[in-house]
């Protein structure tokens, strides 16, 4: 059975949740054309969280995907966050910031009682997780407002492991996926795979639907990966220019010429995700051992990344994107959703 049938939407489509580049304007737009909505909740504080679910709940009466990050969230090392300061030091050099002056934090908030009792006030149909699943007693209480949960999985163990903690579907997301990588169980980048190799090995070893997510930017990858037996498809990176997306200036141009470089970094979270190359990809290379764990690197970054971005360059940018950008377009959310189901 597919997605859409399970949920009740018209098309087997998720808009996939990008958090830092749309809010509920595109998940308001997608639910309504169709799809299913999603809005990126992990970096927004409680107020702004009830503010866009208030903005969700007045312009959509479709279903709509909440998703959270289930991370724990790592103890403070300040050695290890010292010798990242040190590996940027020649850059706050270059535009003139004080280490000293950097806000620390982790900027991304793992799901919690707070963000459960929220769930239970609005009852999104879908609640989606990143990162695994939350504790028990947590996702128990999701799935009591009637919720159907999904969760991304990155290697075959992981989408078992899913499935047998109460997972109502399987995001299989493949290597040539854009944003964090959503593995749980291992960081070893090595144990995944592309797309159109895992999601036929999920569809044979689980009994609940699996998702295809990475490097399906149109109408045929759409029908390929339902071809494999998916129950439907997560698309992000396509979205991104569309008018509906917060996609900063820096990140859109580069976008535009067609993100041909994409590579895994840990460099502006921690955490591995995939992102188009730029300055200091380039000259740290894509992996540190010196960045602290996810999600505690991206405070050092961020002034690095105000400077630049205020001269209209992306060379401390996180531009993230799939390995496929080709399906992106500056046109409605709406009219691209159309354009993927046939």
């Amino acid at each position: 059975m597919l997605i859409h049938d399970v949920l009740g939407i018209e098309a087997p489509i998720i808009q996939a949740p990008m958090a830092g580049i749309q809010g509920s304007a595109m998940a308001i737009a997608v639910s309504n054309a169709g799809g299913l909505g999603s809005l990126p909740c992990a970096m927004l504080s409680p107020d702004e969280l009830r503010s866009e679910l208030s903005a969700i709940k007045s312009g959509t009466h479709k279903p709509v995907n909440l998703n959270f990050f289930a991370h724990t969230p790592p103890t403070p090392n300040p050695q290890r966050e010292q010798a990242w300061q040190q590996s940027l030091a020649p850059y706050y050099r270059e535009f003139d910031i004080d280490p000293a002056s950097i806000a620390t934090g982790a900027g991304r908030t793992p799901f919690n009682a707070e963000t459960a009792a929220l769930v239970e006030e609005f009852r999104p149909a879908v609640v989606s997780f990143h990162f695994g699943l939350p504790e028990a007693p947590l996702l128990n209480r999701v799935k009591a407002t009637g919720a159907k949960v999904l969760s991304t999985a990155t290697t075959l163990e992981e989408a078992l492991w899913l499935q047998q903690h109460g997972a109502d579907g399987v995001i299989a997301q493949g290597l040539e996926a854009g944003g964090h990588r959503g593995h749980f169980l291992s960081t070893d980048l090595s144990k995944q795979m592309g797309t159109f190799a895992l999601v036929p090995q999920m569809v044979k070893a689980l009994y609940i639907p699996v998702i295809a997510a990475g490097g399906i930017a149109d109408a045929r990858g759409v029908m390929a990966a339902l071809d494999l037996g998916a129950a439907g498809v997560q698309i992000g990176t396509a979205f991104m220019l569309c008018p509906e997306a917060n996609t900063r200036p820096v990140h859109r141009d580069a976008l535009k010429v067609g993100a041909a470089h994409t590579v895994i970094t840990n460099l502006f979270s921690g955490g591995a995700a995939r992102g188009i190359m730029n300055r200091i990809i380039r000259e740290l290379g894509p992996m540190s051992a010196s960045a602290p764990e996810f999600p505690l690197a991206s405070s050092a970054l961020a002034p690095l990344r105000a400077a630049a971005e205020a001269k209209g360059l992306g060379d401390f940018s996180p531009l993230w994107s799939g390995q496929n950008a080709s399906g992106c377009q500056e046109i409605e959310a709406a009219t691209l959703l159309k354009s993927l189901y046939k």
